[in-house]
């Protein structure tokens, strides 16, 4: 029988009641602010800054800790313009033919169209993949267990570390987007879930003034 190798949980340290009510606190309210932007600044990012939200990203728990993602960070121009181009040509469809009118009515106060600017002026664009399943060095396939679950988790992890240290970001989700692992060449056995564009914001970017749901409608205690 297998053991389970396991190590002591050091890094731990348990923190006054009241501590953790202020972190609590603050972290609420520094999330709070977040907002998906689709107009972004050119103004260049420190990569070390992207990479180490990244790093924070590989920290989310997986099924059998099979970390089944994958990020490719995007800064070259051309290649930028080449994945706007895709997209837009998946964009043109839905909303032109495959989106259905309740689809579409249901976009409508996010003001958003076929024309994504953002995937050429946001200085970094963030392609997330999930691995269907790993490979062993001598090429045989290895089952992942709940990707679709993990890689989300990695996603939500990323997107808050993007807001904690001050930029922005938008998840972006043309369907379909096979063309992205054409383009950057990626292997059979991962699959793009999310184009991520990531920078600062353009002075005059505005948002869609939406309401969040209330604290009752989003969360039950029994």
């Amino acid at each position: 029988m297998a053991t389970t190798k396991s190590v002591r949980l050091e890094d731990y340290t348990p923190l006054p009641v009241e501590d953790m009510k202020a972190r609590a606190t603050a972290f609420y309210h520094e999330m709070r602010k977040r907002r998906s932007v689709r107009v972004f600044s050119d103004k260049t990012i420190p990569i070390d800054i992207i990479k180490d939200c990244l790093r924070t990203a590989g920290t989310a728990p997986s099924g059998a800790n099979q970390q089944p993602w994958h990020f490719v960070v995007v800064k070259d121009s051309a290649i930028k313009r080449k994945i706007r181009q895709e997209a837009e040509k998946v964009e043109r469809k839905f909303y032109g033919q495959t989106a259905s009118e309740e689809f579409l009515s249901a976009l409508a106060p996010i003001d958003t169209g076929p024309e994504k600017v953002f995937l050429e002026t946001a200085p970094y664009l963030i392609v997330i993949s999930m691995q269907r399943y790993g490979l062993r060095p001598d090429g045989e396939k290895v089952p992942h267990y709940y990707p679709i679950e993990s890689v989300g988790i990695a996603t939500g992890i990323l997107i808050a570390a993007i807001h904690h240290v001050g930029l922005v970001s938008l998840p972006y989700t043309p369907n379909p987007m096979s063309f992205l692992s054409t383009i950057l060449k990626r292997p059979e056995n991962e699959r793009p879930v999310m184009i991520i564009p990531v920078g600062y914001p353009e002075e005059t970017a505005t948002v869609p003034k939406l309401e969040r749901k209330s604290f009752d409608e989003i969360a039950s205690f029994i």
